[in-house]
């Protein structure tokens, strides 16, 4: 066993790799032990995948129906039956919290699978284009920038109507600027570099050269900063909940529950502290991820 796990890990270290499979899974088992060393970011892993797993498992893990109301209990503290209390309408604030994570997920995974494809298109288009049309679309871009991208959220949610799908929406188009700032940073880079020279004098199209060859080279870059701006999503998410823009009744959803909390924080602080929590912990979790990725995914970090 010990023999067979030696040779393995001699094939995927190889300084020589006999075919590109082998040298993608070494990179990838290389990028691994970098990441793996760094133990804050295995810790936002694993707190990232309890998340995942309480998404999926919700029906099944949650002691309570989310959405039973019982005025009797309403307002209990922290015991055995209630493991994080009531809230106002005698639910079940931890079955509302494993359900809250679902919410939470769908609106983070839509803007974080939107908004960078935005952002890399338009950054992109703009670094290797040049000219005219990298003047019309840096300054649409700077004028997306200038406004607070909470504040930008709520004035487009409050135009489209309040509802999960019009907080996504309006989420992902607030969030683009950023990647796209990136992406034509990374572009100028590259465009002038030898290999694109050479596809280019090999009849590549601009269209080849921006998908094929400049793209794949900004990807790493911006999964470190998605990982990142994770943190900065839910809190942007949760604030439109607060504000009661985001998802609606009785649909359970964390910044929703905080809302509902505030008017007994001073004497049932459990109402909104413990789903302040949650966001809290996946937003480190989060924010410790993207440090790990940064360090595996750096191209400066050399020969570590």
């Amino acid at each position: 066993m010990n023999q067979t796990a030696t040779n393995w890990r001699d094939w995927l270290l190889s300084d020589a790799p006999e075919t590109r499979r082998q040298a993608k899974l070494g990179a990838i088992y290389q990028g691994w032990r970098i990441f793996s060393r760094n133990r804050l970011a295995m810790l936002g892993l694993v707190i990232l995948i309890l998340l995942l797993v309480t998404a999926a498992f919700a029906p099944w893990l949650s002691p309570q129906n989310p959405y039973a109301q019982n005025l009797a209990n309403r307002l209990m503290p922290p015991s055995a039956e209630h493991w994080l209390g009531t809230d106002s309408l005698g639910r079940d604030i931890l079955s509302r919290i494993i359900w809250g994570s679902r919410t939470t997920l769908f609106i983070v995974g839509t803007v974080a699978l939107v908004a960078p494809v935005i952002g890399l298109f338009v950054g992109t288009v703009a670094g290797f284009a040049g000219g005219w049309v990298d003047n019309i679309l840096m300054r649409l871009t700077d004028i997306f920038l200038a406004f607070p991208k909470l504040i930008l959220a709520v004035a487009f949610v409050a135009a489209l109507g309040p509802g999960i799908g019009n907080a996504v929406l309006a989420l992902a188009i607030t969030s683009w600027p950023p990647y796209a700032r990136l992406a034509r940073a990374e572009t100028l880079t590259i465009r002038k570099a030898d290999f694109i020279a050479a596809a280019r004098l090999q009849g590549a199209s601009r269209w080849r050269l921006l998908i094929g060859h400049i793209w794949p080279l900004c990807i790493s870059s911006m999964i470190v900063r998605v990982a990142l701006d994770m943190a900065g999503i839910i809190l942007s998410a949760a604030g439109l909940g607060f504000l009661g823009l985001g998802a609606q009744p009785p649909l359970a959803e964390w910044g929703a529950m905080i809302s509902d909390g505030r008017t007994y924080i001073l004497d049932f602080w459990w109402v909104a502290a413990m789903p302040g929590l949650a966001i809290f912990i996946v937003s480190l979790a989060f924010n410790l991820l993207g440090d790990g990725l940064r360090d595996v995914l750096d191209p400066k970090r050399g020969s570590e």
